[in-house]
């Protein structure tokens, strides 16, 4: 019998190690086994490939147990998947599986019994359903008319009422509901509820789904996307803000469901969609799955294997790492907002786009991907537009809701005209007074946390900055600290400047914190809430507010970029923007589309039932082509001058680009290595180099940085340019003097 030799992948910045194996017992490809590395450690390892050609090595270590039964953790699909992952966005395979297993599924230890057979079993859930003496509506009202003295007990059973629906005697899990156990337990004593603890039942699914009714340009539209998945992978179902995308989305998933397939639902951010799994889990039940990386390790290790045993029928509610799971039977993926840049990963790597990886994981597994948004990325138009993607619109609102009439404050009229108190002009401050005495909800936006950007002095010039990172520290007046919102160092608020020592140093600029407070000084009657990433401390505190502010017990919600995610707030009827200019004037190709989109999703968010939305935009430059595109709504007169604009000056999407940044705490090495690293570059790839060039954050946590970037024309072999860069890259880091320096490849960069 020939040997017989397995590459193994390993959770390392490395490429498949090479280990034996026994001929009698070969593990399949995509099991998880246990090897050792080095003297003492051993790692779980991902069965990659089966061979006979031994390596030019002098021993070879046997690979030691196998581990979950045997049972295969990737299909040969999904295999494919991390190597396309893998090659587009240069970094290897080890990198990968970080990013794609869950942390209790490959350990280190110093011995097998780190590996042993752990037992994950599955979660069980409270469940609550009425008690069966008021399945009754009429003895429902009766009783709810009782808890007049225990006003908290009575919203909490009118939620449990709004989440049955119709279905009276139904269940519900009590994460979709927003009273916390006690407050259950008090409901349980008078009998009005029954509690009940157990596994989901995924066995007993229900076939039969409370699906919306649509309107008839909602039929339309699914219609078209139905006959455009006939002869296209990929659809764009492009529809403006309160369009009902949404409900599209739940037919289609009903249907693929249904056919016993699977279908995967990415979002943006899982924290910022509440809403969205609420009304998902009250449509498909416990076929509904939440992933997302604020879960337990323990919890999505539980998911993970599940689903490797599943036969199919499964709905997946996801971020972007839901990419990773083992659906065998992939139907569909829908990628909601699917401009939004959080599906690209940051740090650290793959440094991946899920909206992309999704189009090319249907592609690899045979399943349909629908991209919905209503202000799309330029990338996914332009797809679109030459006839790469299908292209669907919905350009009505649902139901009897109108467009929001989007009006312009001119901040530098305001201020000479003695229209301007604090933050506020005229025309935003007598807006949300009149909501205030109507019961109806504001919104503002203020794409900045804190209390305000940074802290000067007056009359040397002097601002706090971190010592570890060049950037300003932002005050927080609540915690009364400066921040840094790159590396979390932390520093008191000085007396008295430290440079001159005469006067006192003052914040300046304004961020949420300032704002929620400003309201509180100019409305006193108002009950006003701040959503950021500072007052949201944990998902439980996020949802409070968000459930809070939905049933009206806030009048005015002050936020940054959470406010404009995937939230239907009834009350909300006027939306402010405090700063337009400030998105406006980043120095990036892609401002003037970003800052189109956070406008006009965080407009959407008013007037979205039967009373009219208003939206007020303050800005100093009101004859901005941005500004005007924004308040005529005008998405694709924004995306034909972007557009020209980035052909004319070679940017995605027509081009594609690479960022390299370079790292070191010495600055003179840095800049010798960048140097020759961009001279390199420009001997194989010619005008295509920019740089070296100081980012605008140019040292984090004592690091220098510095940028090189290469842009490759869309004509040109991608896949060869990547290989010539890895030629570069090997040569020049190859060096002993540049060894030190970190080099981190960013493809497609945000």
């Amino acid at each position: 019998m020939p040997e017989r030799y397995a590459d193994i992948v390993l959770p390392l910045a490395r490429e498949p190690f090479t280990f034996a194996v026994g001929a009698e017992a070969c593990p399949a490809l995509g099991t998880a086994v246990a090897v050792p590395l080095g003297r003492t450690k051993i790692l779980t390892g991902i069965v990659w490939r089966i061979h006979g050609q031994r390596p030019d090595v002098k021993t070879l270590k046997p690979v030691g147990e196998v581990l979950y039964g045997g049972m295969p953790l990737l299909t040969e699909r999904q295999m494919a998947l991390w190597e396309w992952i893998a090659e587009y966005y240069m970094c290897t395979l080890g990198e990968v599986m970080r990013a794609a297993l869950p942390a209790l599924m490959k350990p280190s230890g110093r011995d097998t019994a780190s590996f042993g057979e752990e037992v994950f079993r599955p979660r069980r859930e409270l469940f609550l359903s009425l008690a069966s003496a008021l399945r009754d509506p009429a003895r429902l009202a009766e009783a709810s008319a009782l808890l007049h003295r225990a006003p908290r007990q009575r919203a909490a059973l009118e939620e449990l009422v709004s989440a049955l629906g119709s279905d009276l005697a139904g269940e519900v899990p009590r994460r979709m509901l927003g009273a916390d156990r006690p407050m259950l337990a008090a409901l349980e004593r008078r009998g009005y509820v029954t509690l009940t603890e157990r596994v989901p039942d995924r066995d007993g699914r229900r076939e039969t789904f409370r699906l919306p009714v649509l309107t008839a340009s909602q039929e339309a539209a699914l219609a078209s996307v139905g006959r455009q998945f006939a002869d296209r992978e990929t659809v764009l179902l492009y529809g403006v803000t309160g369009s009902g995308k949404t409900e599209i989305y739940m037919h289609l998933i009903a249907r693929t469901l249904l056919r016993g397939e699977d279908v995967l639902l990415l979002v943006p951010e899982i924290v910022l969609t509440s809403q969205l799994v609420e009304r998902m889990e009250r449509t498909f039940g416990d076929r509904v799955t939440v992933y997302h990386s604020r879960l337990t390790d323990r919890r999505r290790t539980e998911t993970y294997l599940r689903l490797c045993r599943s036969e199919g029928g499964e709905l997946v509610l996801g971020a972007r790492s839901s990419l990773f799971l083992p659906l065998k039977k992939l139907g569909l993926v829908v990628v909601d907002e699917e401009h939004d840049p959080s599906y690209k990963q940051a740090e650290p790597a793959p440094r991946y786009h899920a909206r992309d990886c999704a189009v090319v994981a249907a592609r690899l597994l045979g399943a349909r991907t629908l991209l919905g948004s209503a202000t799309p990325s330029l990338e996914s138009w332009l797809n679109a537009r030459a006839g790469k993607y299908g292209l669907v619109r919905l350009d009505e609102r649902y139901g009897d809701a109108r467009p929001p009439e989007i009006r312009i404050s001119d901040t530098l009229r305001a201020v000479k005209r003695g229209e301007r108190h604090s933050h506020f002009n005229n025309l935003l401050l007598d807006a949300i007074a009149q909501r205030l005495e109507r019961g109806e909800q504001t919104i503002l936006y203020q794409n900045r946390r804190g209390f305000a950007p940074y802290v000067a002095c007056r009359t040397c010039g002097w601002t706090a900055r971190c010592p570890d990172c060049n950037v300003t520290l932002t005050y927080h007046k609540q915690t009364r600290r400066l921040e840094c919102h790159y590396c979390g160092h932390t520093a008191p608020v000085p007396t008295y400047c430290p440079d001159c020592r005469v006067t006192e140093a003052e914040p300046m600029g304004f961020g949420t914190e300032k704002i929620e407070l400003e309201v509180a000084r100019l409305f006193p009657q108002a009950r006003a809430v701040r959503l950021d990433r500072d007052s949201v401390t944990s998902e439980r505190a996020f949802q409070a507010i968000v459930r809070g502010f939905a049933r009206r017990e806030w009048d005015v919600l002050v936020g940054t970029q959470m406010v404009t995610k995937g939230f239907d707030f009834e009350g909300v009827t006027l939306v402010g923007i405090l700063n337009a200019d400030n998105m406006l004037n980043n120095p990036d190709f892609r401002a003037s589309e970003r800052a189109f989109q956070q406008m006009m999703q965080v407009a959407g968010r008013a007037g979205r039932r039967e009373r009219p939305g208003e939206v007020v935009i303050q800005t100093a430059e009101p004859d901005h082509p941005v500004i005007r595109q924004v308040a005529a709504g005008d998405y694709e007169g924004m995306a034909l001058q972007q557009l020209a604009e980035r052909e004319a000056f070679f940017y995605p999407p027509y081009a594609r680009l690479v960022a390299l940044t370079l790292r070191h705490r010495d600055a003179p090495l840095l800049g010798r290595a960048a140097v020759e690293l961009a001279s390199r570059l420009r001997g194989r790839f010619g005008r295509r180099v920019n740089g070296p060039v100081r980012p605008a954050v140019d040292k984090i946590r004592g690091e220098y940085l510095l940028g090189v970037q290469l842009r490759i024309e869309c004509g040109a072999s991608f896949a060869r340019a990547r290989k010539v860069l890895r030629e570069v890259l090997a040569a020049t880091f190859g060096q002993a003097e540049y060894k030190s320096v970190t080099v981190v490849v960013n493809v497609d960069p945000q």
